[in-house]
């Protein structure tokens, strides 16, 4: 499986960025895709999921503000992130597990996002 993400960028404090994760190399499309973000120092931390069938889960510092989304014909999700604060500066980081084997995760090769102040 190999996840594809871009979209990240600078931003300032206020602003928004949409991150996009395709994901390619299986037809197995029965799986929870995410976003996770690391920053210096911190660990990866989990920034929101959803299920092949739309259910979300997010974390509580960005809950009404970024919003996930996925395409299941396109394997893509998505990560729409409003009033972007510099606490969101990070490596953002794609995340795919399959529901017959949700213990392995596979990753994407990050995506930086850094808001300025």
């Amino acid at each position: 499986v190999q996840l594809q993400a871009s979209g990240g960028g600078l931003v300032q404090a206020g602003g928004s960025l949409r991150l996009s994760c395709a994901a390619s190399g299986s037809s197995n499309n029965n799986n929870v895709m995410g976003w996770y973000r690391q920053s210096p120092g911190k660990q990866r931390e989990l920034v929101a999921s959803i299920a092949r069938g739309g259910s979300a889960n997010y974390a509580d510092a960005i809950k009404s503000r970024f919003t996930i989304s996925r395409d299941n014909a396109k394997n893509t999700v998505y990560l729409q992130m409003n009033s972007l604060k510099p606490e969101d500066t990070a490596i953002y980081y794609c995340n795919l597990r399959f529901l017959s084997n949700i213990a392995t995760s596979w990753w994407g090769q990050g995506t930086q996002v850094t808001v300025s102040s």
